[in-house]
């Protein structure tokens, strides 16, 4: 049973955020560091990645590991209510993400995700950032 009524619990929901998070600025500041200029996405990129370099067609999405199910201990923890809601949710993200990894290898672009987790080291990941993006 949720311990918040629905008016609390649509307020705490509405505080969650959908783009410019700090996970994603971090991001954005790492690959800056690196010397590379880049393209917060729009809609015209399929998945609307959250970094894009449109002229190399290379896109990097900087996933929550909550929302999008990383395999760490923040992405396996569920909700304690409404399984029956969360859990169709969480397949469909799951979902999703793969269908868009697919369908912009199939368009010729090349993709890297980014776990929230990771942000942890910054060495390893700006490691990875520079393999991807100096291929």
């Amino acid at each position: 049973m949720d311990t918040l009524s629905p008016a609390q619990r649509s307020e705490r929901m509405s505080r969650v955020r959908g783009s410019h998070t700090k996970p994603e600025r971090r991001l954005r500041a790492l690959v800056w560091r690196l010397g590379h200029r880049y393209r917060r996405s729009g809609t015209a990129v399929i998945g609307k990645p959250d970094i894009t370099f449109i002229g190399r067609k290379q896109a990097i999405f900087m996933h929550g590991c909550f929302w999008h199910r990383h395999d760490c201990a923040n992405g396996r923890r569920e909700p304690k209510s409404r399984l029956g809601f969360w859990r169709p949710k969480f397949a469909r993200n799951v979902a999703r993400d793969m269908e868009v990894q697919d369908r912009l290898a199939a368009a010729g672009w090349r993709s890297l995700v980014v776990w929230e987790c990771e942000l942890r080291d910054e060495v390893v990941v700006s490691r990875r950032l520079r393999e991807f993006l100096d291929a």
